[in-house]
């Protein structure tokens, strides 16, 4: 992905949709007939309100408001009178996609230059206006004074010349104001769509209707491909009362195979239908895959080394690991994992004057659109989404795969509005789940303890190469890789020489859609680089903290670079060491209680967000059952943008980090998911929720994601912990007791 997505900060407005390839030239001013538009992104009113346009989905996260502060904040606008709207799919928007952290990171410079071309473009109308020169006016609060004389930006809208255009290189050389100029960034404020969310007003998809819509419930395969539908028994659907008929989705896309789709007047009919339906299918190939299965696939390949990609190949590995004084060899497995966003997937089609819109929310509607047009049989350019508010996304909405579905049920049905819904079970059991990961970790050590290689083999499941292929960057033997299942692994300490190892587990691909889960890829390589580095310091005889500082020395290509990666590896020298006076490491604690360090730089090293955390846990040594204590967390995160959300944030990904290391995992029975309701798949609950404190390192350098970098280190920190408190060494997540116990015994 990083090879392909273009660095916006140098491309100004010209953004790359990578899956057709086009430009789309976004930098022309525009009149409007009843406002100022001085780009596409925002638009001011007679009234000076200022509606900034968002491409990215609202899932709790108040992504909004963050890219309208940016807005605002060069715009010189006045808070009070700044609107948000989260729009429908259109080409010209560009790349629609909320995920990976990115949405901040990618819009900051893009918006930041669209208000420094308004606020320019104002100041020299209103100039005119109050017939003075520009040079002698300023901008402020949504209005531009000279001396004690102003005109707000709803008056010049109404009556000043709004003509200037700039180009692309005017744009990207436009001057951003210096951050002890902010007036809105990184300050306290409430998110813009909290009034909305607690009134009722903010509409989910589960709220879309349209008149005379019928409900539809999908009757789900026993295998996710290869499964075909051999014959349909309606006799006990019938008697459902509301019930109106079923159908077999024939789908030219492959997103939906062996999809049954019960059709009732209302939900509760097509919910009662669906259970009383009859379905009888020639299940696909992978039947019978057991979790078991997958994981014993992923060793196989991980041993042939001719398998996989080589993401970093560093030369001399295999010279440092025959000259070595001692080695250190671990593996580290994570079990499937599950979404269970509070709102299952829904969608409502229809075609209407020869348009087809969906209504749903999505995170990728950039991605889903040519699904869609392949499923229906149709050019993209007739085919809209809707945009809803997400009752959770977490990733698992990256995947629009529900509005092939809900598409296809209206088209089987002569384009009539259809609202198809899925129950719980349905949504886990159609879920793209977080694949299941074996990592192999290898480390070398010269004289003193003085690590000299490492290699990392990671395997699992690839989502991007199941849904996005054109997003996947080739590595050092010419084989492509999915950049979602192994960074993290491309870490920022210097080991000497380095191998890193992508593998992608075929048979998981063949029985799932493996999906993006929140923090991706970093959620389980993390937790084998940073539990390994523990492992290795108690090898080398020296305190973890230390052990991880040396090697943070920020050389070669730890440096790191602009616009983003600035400082490398010292900044996350620094996060920890913050950390480690923050937490009181290396006091003393009491008996059967440790404290456990982790840190990483979240998602990507173009992006890096360097995080790090302890956390403190008592472990039952009767029992093996850990309690957490504290988490502590310090990231540097570059400019906060929305304080209070960057807080949300991290607390939020903390605690599913948490959640993700001690509770969260299911199993593969029979080619599905062995867990499908909250009964059995048991999150983190509020009443074991503990401590959780967050410091940001003021920073003035190019704002980067806050949405999963805390997910990944709260596991590996809690085991670290486990180990410091009892002894017991656990490698595979989630922690369980009784492997707690057990490693206690060993």
């Amino acid at each position: 992905m990083n090879a392909i997505l273009p660095d916006v900060s140098r491309r100004g407005f010209l953004i790359t949709v990578s899956a057709a390839g086009a430009l789309f030239a976004l930098n022309q001013p525009a009149q409007a007939a009843d406002g100022f538009a001085p780009t596409i992104w925002y638009g001011i009113d007679r009234d000076g309100v200022i509606t900034v346009h968002i491409i990215r989905a609202e899932m709790g996260q108040h992504v909004g408001t963050a890219i309208a502060r940016i807005v605002a904040d060069e715009l010189e606008a006045d808070w009070s009178k700044v609107k948000i709207d989260h729009v429908d799919s259109d080409p010209k928007w560009g790349l629609m996609v909320t995920g990976g952290s990115w949405s901040v990171w990618q819009s900051y410079p893009v918006y930041s230059q669209a208000g420094a071309a308004g606020r320019i473009a104002l100041i020299e109308a209103g100039a005119k206006l109050l017939n003075v020169a520009p040079a002698d006016c300023l901008a402020r609060n949504g209005a531009v004074v000279a001396g004690k004389r102003s005109v707000s930006y709803g008056e010049i809208v109404a009556k000043g010349d709004l003509s200037r255009t700039f180009t692309a290189e005017q744009l990207a050389k436009l001057p951003m104001k210096p951050a002890a100029e902010r007036r809105i960034i990184g300050k306290p404020g409430q998110a813009r769509d909290i009034p909305a969310k607690t009134n009722g007003q903010a509409k989910y998809g589960l709220d879309a209707k349209v008149a005379g819509m019928i409900y539809a419930r999908p009757k789900l395969p026993p295998t996710r491909y290869g499964s075909k539908v051999s014959a349909i028994d309606e006799t006990a659907a019938k008697a459902v009362p509301g019930y109106i008929r079923a159908i077999a989705l024939e789908d030219a896309s492959g997103t939906v195979p062996g999809w049954v789709m019960v059709y009732a007047d209302s939900f509760v009919a097509a919910d009662r239908a669906c259970e009383a339906l009859k379905v009888t299918w020639t299940a696909g190939d992978t039947a019978k895959v057991s979790e078991a299965d997958l994981q014993t696939r992923a060793r196989a390949l991980i041993a042939d080394k001719t398998t996989g990609s080589q993401v970093v190949e560093d030369p001399g590995v295999d010279a440092a690991f025959a000259a070595a004084k001692s080695k250190l060899e671990q593996t580290y497995t994570t079990s499937t994992a599950l979404h269970f966003q509070m709102e299952p997937v829904n969608a409502l089609a229809f075609e209407k004057d020869g348009l087809f819109e969906i209504h749903t929310g999505n995170q990728w509607q950039s991605l889903v659109l040519p699904w869609l047009a392949t499923a229906l049989g149709r050019k993209e350019d007739t085919i809209v989404l809707r945009t809803y508010v997400l009752g959770g996304g977490f990733g698992r909405r990256l995947n629009g795969d529900y509005a092939v579905g809900a598409a296809l049920a209206s088209k089987a049905i002569d384009g009539k509005p259809v609202k198809m819904v899925m129950t719980r079970a349905d949504d886990t059991r159609f879920d793209s789940p977080r694949s299941p990961s074996v990592q192999t970790l290898r480390m070398a050590f010269g004289e003193a303890g003085r690590v000299t290689a490492m290699e990392h083999h990671a395997c699992a499941g690839w989502p991007t190469q199941a849904m996005a292929p054109f997003f996947m960057p080739k590595g050092g033997n010419g084989q492509p890789y999915d950049p979602f299942a192994i960074s993290g692994a491309n870490h920022w300490y210097n080991v000497g020489a380095q191998r890193v190892r992508a593998v992608q587990n075929d048979l998981a691909n063949k029985t799932m859609r493996p999906g993006w889960l929140r923090s991706v890829g970093p959620g389980w390589t993390n937790w084998a680089v940073e539990s390994f580095m523990d492992e290795a310091a108690a090898q080398a005889g020296v305190d973890p903290l230390a052990f991880r500082l040396k090697m943070l020395d920020a050389t070669g290509r730890n440096a790191g670079s602009a616009p983003n990666a600035v400082g490398g590896a010292k900044r996350q020298a620094a996060v920890l060491k913050r950390l480690a006076d923050k937490a009181g490491w290396g006091k003393p604690l009491p008996k059967n209680t440790g404290l456990g360090l982790a840190t990483t730089f979240g998602q990507e090293r173009d992006m890096p967000t360097w995080v790090a955390c302890a956390a403190r846990v008592s472990v039952d040594p009767a029992t093996g059952a850990v309690k957490v204590e504290k988490l502590t967390l310090v990231a540097d995160a570059g400019t906060i943008v929305h304080p209070d959300g960057a807080l949300a944030q991290m607390e939020g990904a903390a605690l599913w980090g948490m959640s993700l290391a001690l509770l969260e995992g299911t199993t593969f029975e029979n080619g599905e998911v062995k867990d499908t309701n909250l009964d059995s798949y048991t999150p983190l609950r509020m009443a074991d929720v503990p401590d959780v404190e967050v410091e940001f390192i003021a920073s003035t350098e190019a704002p980067v994601g806050l949405g999963e970098p805390a997910t990944t280190v709260v596991g590996p920190a809690i085991g670290n912990a486990i180990f410091r408190a009892v002894g017991a060494r656990v490698r595979d997540l989630p922690i369980r007791a009784a492997a707690v116990k057990a490693g206690m015994k060993a």
